[in-house]
């Protein structure tokens, strides 16, 4: 688990730190304060240490390799034009400084970059140990539609696509899981396949269709949008990529989606959490927000958090609490209440 995040100088943040809840954590802002850009920056630091772990089967570390490691993915995730790119160009600032403290300390890391730095990073705290699970980065559109091919061809090819994209297929691409852990999942994947009307399966031709019980199966370009979101998650909580402390990080996942699924999303987040996964989400959106709240509060435990992020002229500036009431500021609502007003100017 990710207890928390701090940072200096990292692109439109001065400074911040972030206390994560072990269960749902959801981050709220408008367009340009770095919702996506903190999700993907703790994807990649835990990202590069699963990948690590994967390739060596062990827990042995190199501190040149991983600070190039750290910076590859950096690049690939965040794709600025250099590395350094990322550091905020501040005056009397000249490094970007990131630390990530987790539930077992061994994982603790941290590690600074420079406004000229190119190829890797500089590790000021070295983890003693490397995750064991893969986390799940989400981003906004859905990825079966492209999936056939698309691995081979990202890495073979120039594509106009961030890394989590690539990531994301090699774990829909994974077997579904069989026996005791395939029961396990069953009460989660019950509301999903419920909303889509089927189940989603991967055939030999290495296709996803969704499977229509008595109408056989449809090709999945031909299934609506929000519909191949919901279908994305039920495959990887099928593969196990999303099991007991494992890490999803979902950016914006209302695009999209019509009311009725926003509602639904709302009670999947708040169901993976409580089952053990930790959820980042980010949203412009006061009605997920507010769906949220509403299913967390039934939850057996309320573990979730909410995080505002705020423009101001020497960067984003951060609230956060247990509720939305404990935020003062969000600009979802704000802007919901100024629509109401204006209306009302016309009675």
């Amino acid at each position: 688990m990710l207890k928390q995040l701090s940072i200096e100088n990292f692109t439109v943040f001065p400074e911040a730190h972030f206390e994560f809840s072990p269960g749902l954590n959801v981050i709220v802002g408008e367009n340009g304060t770095g919702k996506s850009h903190i999700l993907k920056l703790a994807y990649s630091a835990i990202a590069v240490s699963e990948e690590e772990r994967r390739k060596s089967h062990s827990d042995e570390i190199s501190k040149p390799h991983l600070q190039r490691r750290y910076a590859e993915k950096l690049l690939n995730t965040l794709r600025p034009d250099t590395l350094g790119r990322l550091a905020s160009r501040i005056q009397g600032r000249k490094r970007c400084e990131v630390k990530l403290k987790f539930d077992q300390p061994a994982l603790n890391c941290s590690f600074g970059l420079a406004t000229n730095s190119k190829t890797e990073v500089q590790i000021s705290q070295l983890p003693q140990m490397l995750h064991d699970k893969a986390p799940v980065f989400l981003p906004t559109r859905e990825l079966l539609s492209i999936y056939p091919g698309f691995v081979s061809m990202y890495e073979s090819r120039r594509l106009q696509f961030d890394e989590t994209y690539r990531d994301v297929c090699l774990l829909l691409g994974e077997p579904t899981l069989k026996g005791a852990r395939e029961k396990k999942l069953k009460k989660l994947l019950l509301p999903l396949e419920k909303a889509m009307g089927g189940k989603i399966v991967l055939d030999d031709n290495d296709r996803f269709y969704l499977s229509i019980p008595g109408k056989g199966k449809m090709e999945i370009p031909l299934v609506a949008e929000g519909v191949r979101k919901l279908a994305m998650i039920a495959r990887l909580i099928n593969t196990g990529a999303l099991l007991d402390k494992g890490y999803l990080f979902w950016d914006e996942p209302e695009a999209t989606l019509n009311p009725r699924l926003v509602r639904l999303v709302a009670g999947i987040v708040c169901a993976l959490a409580d089952a053990g996964i930790q959820v980042f989400v980010t949203t412009h959106s006061y009605f997920l927000l507010k769906e949220i709240q509403l299913v967390s509060k039934k939850q057996p435990k309320e573990l979730t958090r909410y995080f505002s992020l705020l423009k101001h002229n020497d960067g984003v500036q951060i609230e956060s609490g247990t509720s939305i009431d404990d935020l003062h500021s969000i600009v979802a609502l704000d802007e919901e209440l100024a629509q109401f007003d204006r209306e009302q100017e016309h009675y």
